[in-house]
């Protein structure tokens, strides 16, 4: 049987698609490299506390996992929203650091951050592997007005709110991490800062009112129906937003982050600053039974301000 030669209009086809299909796909590199990356979310959350009075409210934001390798563009834009968000106090959740160990940025970025009540920061794995971490990191953080919770309590009133952060240092054996929830008192409102999501939660009680943690960039590459791809260790099965963490159900929230790790992508992934809005709550008033975390559900999520 004679060989068919391919037709112009054949050769043409392929072309075509084969153009198309270089086309896609570097309009998707694109994307998952430039876009989704600084497509920055601010997530919104109602946290009401018998601990608050009536008529009180304390607005506080979590940063975390910057991986900052320059503080302009994407990270101006980040200090400006916070801004616009207005908050009492600004809590930071580790991993400020890269491989080109930036610290100038990272103090850049962090004074271009302000709350009337302070800022308050623990380390990440990151810092760590720098070789920038403890009391020298601690000293170059207060350069920036930012204090650093190395397993320690920081206590402040807000509003007249008594308020404790209490700082777990990474990495944190069960005895400091047992110290620390120790030293909390009940009739203040304790929110425990910790970069992993996944440590002793068995020591968490009652005196333990929220847990802020970070670390998992939220998988940083999500595929719909299907679980991360990729956890960092110390992660174990928290991912992103609220859970429960312990036998004292303790909320426990798993920020998205503000950068990338490992590699420089985001799917279906965004990055976030987060607001809480401290409220009060009835003692004795039942959750919804719709919300997992013993909180409600978030709020609208946007870039409304005034929420």
């Amino acid at each position: 049987m004679p060989h068919t030669k391919p037709t112009i209009k054949s050769l043409s086809r392929r072309r075509f698609l084969l153009s198309g299909a270089v086309i896609l796909g570097g309009l998707l590199a694109a994307d998952v490299t430039l876009r989704q990356p600084q497509a920055l979310r601010i997530e919104k959350h109602i946290f009401p506390s018998a601990k608050i009075p009536k008529g009180k409210e304390i607005r506080l934001i979590q940063l975390s996992d910057l991986h900052l390798k320059t503080s302009r563009g994407y990270f101006e834009r980040v200090a400006q929203m916070v801004s616009t968000l207005r908050p009492d106090a600004i809590v930071l959740t580790g991993d400020y650091l890269e491989q080109s160990r930036n610290l100038e940025g990272v103090l850049k970025f962090l004074r271009r951050l302000h709350a009337p009540s302070g800022i308050f920061a623990v380390q990440g794995n990151w810092e760590y592997w720098a070789r920038l971490e403890g009391e020298n990191l601690r000293r170059q953080f207060s350069r920036a007005d930012v204090t650093l919770l190395i397993n320690e309590r920081h206590d402040l009133r807000i509003h007249g709110v008594p308020l404790s952060i209490l700082g777990a240092d990474y990495p944190s054996p069960a005895d400091q991490i047992s110290r620390l929830i120790q030293s909390a008192s009940l009739s203040r409102l304790n929110l425990m800062l910790s970069h992993v999501p996944a440590f002793n939660h068995e020591l968490l009680d009652k005196r333990v009112d929220l847990v802020l943690a970070g670390h998992t960039h939220g998988g940083q590459v999500r595929l719909p129906l299907l679980p991360p791809l990729y956890l960092p260790r110390f992660s174990g099965a928290f991912v992103a937003g609220f859970y429960q963490a312990g036998l004292a159900k303790v909320p426990l929230y798993v920020n998205r982050g503000l950068g990338t790790s490992m590699l420089p992508v985001r799917f279906m992934c965004s990055p976030e600053i987060t607001l809480f809005r401290l409220v009060h709550r009835r003692p004795g008033h039942a959750a919804s039974q719709d919300n997992p975390a013993d909180t409600p559900n978030p709020s609208s999520k946007g870039q409304n301000p005034d929420l």
